[in-house]
């Protein structure tokens, strides 16, 4: 993989992570337009690398609230942060249980399914319309809808679907209030990411030569910076209705890639 290659999946991935538009979903579309001989072996361990630029990027811009969290639950009291906690690890139960169940059938719809990842595209923007046409509220998650939102995560693991998307207008739909949809659908996904992570690592599945240390930095950096600016321009866009511009995007992008899946 050449440099610029790296960073180019580095932006898909920064991006594409917060924006609701299916970081998957563009990773594949990206993956189809450099060609497969861009992906090399240590193909996992690039995914691996951006993924947790991601992760990190989310606990730069949620430091504050992570801070709060931390220090509520060394109080070792049921208070405000230790439920907020356990709403996390309850939506955490079904994307947990969809990728190690269900692993292989999953991985055969990240190879080039440029058809299936338009539907999800489309799939993606009737969401987003739906949120954006919800009414304000000022409702916070409840442990019943951590589940629920945590099945709309689940759902996303499908390459199209938004994850951000996805939990985020469930959450919206579901009649909780658009800031607090934003700050609960970036956090759920902080300790999935570091668990596939660590399974990926402890697994023994990585691999990497010394020649690739190069393409890796640059992929991170540019997902890590990407994805800060992503995730604090996302908060603001959820809060003010903006999810149409998404919804059309995706629509666009959707039937792009169903007519290149058809005739290309």
């Amino acid at each position: 993989m050449e440099i610029i290659d790296a960073i180019f999946l580095g932006i898909i991935q920064g991006l594409t992570e917060f924006l609701p538009v299916s970081s998957s979903g563009h990773l594949e579309l990206g993956k189809a337009i450099l060609g497969e001989s861009k992906m090399p072996a240590e193909g996992l361990m690039f995914t691996v690398v951006v993924h947790f630029a991601t992760a990190l990027s989310t606990i730069i811009v949620f430091r504050k609230d992570i801070g709060e969290i931390l220090a509520g639950l060394f109080k070792f009291q049921w208070n405000e942060e230790t439920k907020f906690v356990t709403k996390i690890a309850l939506s955490m139960i079904p994307a947990a249980i969809v990728g190690l169940v269900f692993e292989e059938e999953l991985e055969t719809l990240f190879g080039g399914q440029i058809i299936f990842v338009g539907c999800m595209l489309i799939l993606t923007a009737v969401l987003l319309y739906m949120a954006d046409k919800a009414k304000f509220t000022n409702q916070p998650v409840s442990f019943g809808q951590a589940l629920i939102i945590g099945i709309a995560q689940a759902i996303a693991i499908l390459p199209g679907i938004s994850r951000s998307g996805a939990t985020i207008s469930t959450s919206v739909l579901l009649g909780i209030d658009k800031g607090k949809a934003a700050r609960f659908s970036f956090l759920m996904v902080v300790p999935l990411i570091l668990g596939k992570i660590a399974k990926d690592i402890l697994g023994g599945e990585l691999s990497m030569q010394t020649e690739g240390f190069g393409y890796l930095g640059a992929g991170f950096l540019a997902a890590f910076v990407s994805g800060i600016v992503a995730c604090t321009w996302m908060i603001k866009l959820v809060k003010k209705s903006k999810l149409s511009y998404f919804s059309i995007y995706c629509l666009i992008v959707g039937v792009i890639a169903i007519i290149a899946g058809l005739y290309l």
